[in-house]
C-alpha cells in the first residue's frame, strides 16, 4: 500500500455497467485501461469501504495510485475523497480524467482547479471533497448535434467513423497521464498541447 504524501492519484470516471460501454461519458475510463494496458497492470479491488478497482505503480521513482471508481459518474465523490483519504493524497496530486464536450473531438486538455464544466462526476468530485483544484485531463468527444440534450449526447455510444480517431485520442491521453505522474500537471498540460498540433 502506498501512504506517501508524494504520491499522485490518476482517476478515469465512467459508469459502470456493459450498457455504458463505448459511450462518450466513458473515455476516462478507457484512457486510464489504456494507460494500465501499456504498463502491464492490473486493477483489484480497493479495500472495504472505498468504492472503487485500483492499481499501484512506481515510473520512474514516482509512485502513483490509478483508479477507476465502481460508483456512477455521479457518484464519482463517494469512491475519490476515501481514496485520497487512504492514500494520504493531497488535490494537488490528483488529476481526474474525463469527457468533456467543449473539447474538440479527440483533442486534450489539461487544467487545474476551476468549476466543473458541466461534467457530473467533476461536480460530485468537488462536493465530496470540499475543493477544486485537482488537476483535469479532458478529453473532447463531440458536441450534441443540434438541440440534443448534452446529457442525452454523453450517454450515447460513438459513431462508428469516431471510433478510430477517439482510439487514437485514448492513446495519447494515457500517455499524458504517464506525463502526470512523472513529472506533475504543468509538465502533462504542456505535453498534451504539444499532442495536440
Amino acid at each position: 500500500m502506498i501512504t506517501d504524501s508524494s504520491a499522485r492519484l490518476v482517476v478515469g470516471l465512467r459508469n459502470p455497467g456493459t450498457s455504458y460501454d463505448q459511450t462518450r461519458h466513458n473515455i476516462g475510463a478507457v484512457v486510464v485501461e489504456r494507460f494500465l494496458s501499456d504498463h502491464d497492470l492490473t486493477l483489484k479491488r480497493a479495500r472495504q469501504g472505498v468504492r472503487a478497482d485500483v492499481a499501484e505503480t512506481n515510473l520512474d521513482g514516482q509512485r502513483a495510485v490509478i483508479a477507476i471508481p465502481r460508483t456512477f459518474m455521479n457518484e464519482s465523490g463517494q469512491a475519490v475523497a476515501p481514496l485520497m483519504k487512504y492514500y494520504g493524497i493531497a488535490e494537488d496530486r490528483l488529476v481526474v480524467v474525463h469527457d468533456d464536450i467543449d473539447v474538440p473531438f479527440g483533442k486534450l486538455k489539461v487544467s487545474e482547479g476551476g468549476g466543473h464544466g458541466g461534467n457530473n462526476g467533476v461536480r460530485s468530485i468537488i462536493g465530496s471533497i470540499g475543493k477544486d483544484g485537482f488537476w483535469r485531463l479532458k478529453v473532447g468527444v463531440g458536441r450534441p448535434p443540434g438541440s440534443m440534450d448534452p446529457a442525452d449526447f454523453v450517454l450515447g455510444k460513438f459513431r462508428t467513423e469516431e471510433r478510430e480517431p477517439m482510439d487514437v485520442a485514448a492513446y495519447r491521453a494515457a500517455d499524458v497521464v504517464a506525463s502526470f505522474i512523472r513529472h506533475g500537471g504543468d509538465h502533462a498540460r504542456q505535453y498534451a498541447g504539444e499532442l495536440n498540433i
